[in-house]
């Protein structure tokens, strides 16, 4: 898989000048993900350099983005202004979100063994916030990273849709995963019927990707901004968002583990969400992105994934 990072720094400098051209002198990198490089154009403005994203794709972005917005959240939501194509590489521009990052990735800040309250707020406050945004039908036909199609396409049901896809992710890389999950097998068909018996739940937006750094904080710690959809946005349960984010908050710092099972204790108790849907969905999560960063299982994603399914709590 190509590292798309490594890719775009290669050619930051070409985007820099592009972006002077176009009347933004000061233009910088600002972040870079798996979906592309954000650039800071200037105070109210930022770029995007999309990886791989046709225009019609991105113009069903810019719906969810309207979707989201026009929901009266305690935080603000990306907002694309103008989208253009420059040498076959899609650009959105959008409005620049205030705040700073709750923190660094744990990949490069490890959390200290005790979250801090703040930041657990913080956290509780955007899934509360996002679980009030009822999914709509652009985001029901958004796919997620490394599938071929809408993530609902052919159901009616958010179960049976990840469920779907848990079986297509599975098996792109079954063999590599296999020789590191003993048993991958079963745990997949056990995580499958888990998911297809499950009853129907509510169906809203699910950011899917809710990390320290995508969560904009203000000077008391207040979440104002919320970066960052598409990695897994769709429509979905809330309480799959809620496992996911337990899940990703911390998933490099020396007391990681530790870390998933307070969170998802947390939001089983806060945001009533039964612990053994909380762990079949971080199951499924692991199905799912397994082989998204690296398809050679080289990734700390890939070995952190093989990790959560060997601990189990998938029945």
């Amino acid at each position: 898989m190509v590292d798309h990072r490594q890719e775009h720094r290669q050619r930051s400098a070409a985007w820099i000048e592009h972006f002077a051209r176009r009347g933004h002198p000061a233009a910088r990198p600002l972040a870079a993900g798996v979906e592309g490089v954000v650039y800071r154009l200037d105070e109210d403005l930022v770029a995007k350099v999309w990886s791989g994203r046709p225009p019609a794709d991105l113009d069903l972005t810019r719906r969810v983005y309207a979707d989201l917005a026009a929901r009266p959240l305690p935080f603000a939501t990306p907002e694309i202004l103008d989208v253009e194509e420059h040498e076959g590489v899609v650009v959105s521009y959008e409005r620049a979100l205030g705040g700073s990052p709750l923190r660094r990735d744990s990949a490069v800040e490890a959390p200290p063994r005790r979250l801090p309250p703040e930041e657990t707020d913080a956290l509780l406050t955007v899934l509360r916030g996002l679980a009030t945004v009822p999914g709509t039908d652009a985001m029901r036909r958004l796919g997620v990273q490394g599938d071929d199609r809408p993530l609902w396409q052919g159901h009616s049901r958010f179960p049976d849709a990840l469920a779907a896809l848990v079986e297509r992710a599975a098996a792109r890389h079954a063999d590599l995963l296999a020789a590191h999950v003993p048993g991958l097998a079963d745990t997949v068909r056990r995580v499958v019927g888990a998911l297809r018996a499950l009853p129907d739940t509510p169906v809203t937006v699910v950011h899917g990707d809710l990390v320290p750094p995508n969560v904009h904080v203000d000077a008391a710690g207040r979440p104002v901004a919320v970066l960052d959809f598409g990695f897994f946005t769709t429509a979905g349960d809330p309480a799959f968002e809620a496992a996911v984010a337990a899940a990703v908050w911390d998933m490099y710092g020396p007391h990681a583990e530790e870390h998933v099972a307070a969170l998802t204790r947390l939001f089983a108790d806060r945001l009533h969400h039964p612990p053994e849907r909380l762990a079949l969905y971080q199951a499924a999560y692991a199905l799912t992105t397994y082989d998204l960063f690296a398809s050679d299982g080289s990734d700390g994603h890939f070995r952190w994934c093989a990790a959560l399914l060997n601990r189990g709590g998938t029945s």
